[in-house]
């Protein structure tokens, strides 16, 4: 069996990724954050992704890391640098340094939230972050196309949708932009999986009849999607929610209205 490095695992994605991989890998579960006790197959480590000492031993023996540590959502600039930006290079340094072929980075679409929705965009669309937690998730798709290049890493970087602790969709946007507990483990076992990848970005995204994120390339890594928001559309509607006109103009969302002073019809 492979031995995967899952960091964050205590955080919401990390347990729904830890249940769904157990028995598949030799799982090696890395937070700062108390977890639950290790079962068959499981490792648990504590570890702080700001200090690149704790990981060094950490990545010992390991085949692929799954990066899931940091600031979740938009927060202080000190916070955002510390955990993604800092923390996000000690992953990929701690990674070299001991030889860990590849590296499955949690990026998020909130890297190019600020293209506009009536557009369809893909993996090579250019980077348009909509906050400082964007910013640093393009430092991470970034440092992971570098790290590929130039220490011949294979580096995927999942920009991740709307993932819901409670796995259903509750707002207009998540019709778009949701992705189940099921796909996201689906998606995650196919990047750790797929026989020969050099760096490649994919979205974390449901089959949503909605999506307006381009995943063609994901093809290839045999990811194919079970679950689609729009089984809740209605349900959704009844609660008569609906998103701010200037939410709904980009693919970011909410994401693009914090502290947002800007003039949305210069934004094109």
């Amino acid at each position: 069996m492979k031995r995967v490095l899952i960091t964050g695992a205590a955080g919401h994605i990390g347990r729904v990724l830890r249940a769904g991989l157990r028995g598949q890998y030799q799982l090696r579960l890395a937070d700062i954050a108390p977890q639950a006790e290790a079962g068959e197959g499981e490792e648990i480590v504590t570890a702080d992704i700001t200090r690149l000492e704790d990981l060094l031993p950490v990545m010992q023996g390991v085949d692929v890391v799954v990066h899931l540590a940091g600031i979740p959502d938009e927060d202080s600039w000190e916070k955002i640098r510390d955990m993604n930006i800092e923390g996000c290079y000690n992953v990929f340094e701690a990674a070299r340094q001991a030889g860990v072929k590849r590296v499955v980075f949690a990026s998020s679409n909130h890297a190019v939230g600020f293209h506009r929705r009536d557009r369809m965009i893909d993996d090579a669309v250019a980077p348009r972050p909509d906050s400082r937690y964007g910013v640093s998730k393009v430092f991470g798709e970034a440092l992971g196309r570098m790290y590929a290049d130039k220490h011949g890493m294979s580096v995927a970087c999942i920009r991740i949708g709307s993932f819901r602790p409670d796995n259903t969709p509750t707002a207009p946007r998540h019709l778009f932009t949701w992705v189940s507990h099921r796909d996201m483990v689906q998606l995650t076992k196919r990047c750790i999986d797929y026989a020969d990848y050099h760096f490649v970005i994919v979205y974390g995204v449901s089959g949503n009849a909605r999506n307006r994120w381009d995943n063609a390339n994901v093809r290839k890594l045999g990811y194919a999607p079970e679950d689609d928001a729009e089984l809740q559309a209605a349900r959704i509607a009844a609660t008569g929610q609906t998103e701010d006109a200037r939410e709904a103009l980009f693919h970011g969302g909410f994401g693009c209205l914090v502290e947002f002073d800007g003039d949305p019809e210069r934004i094109d």
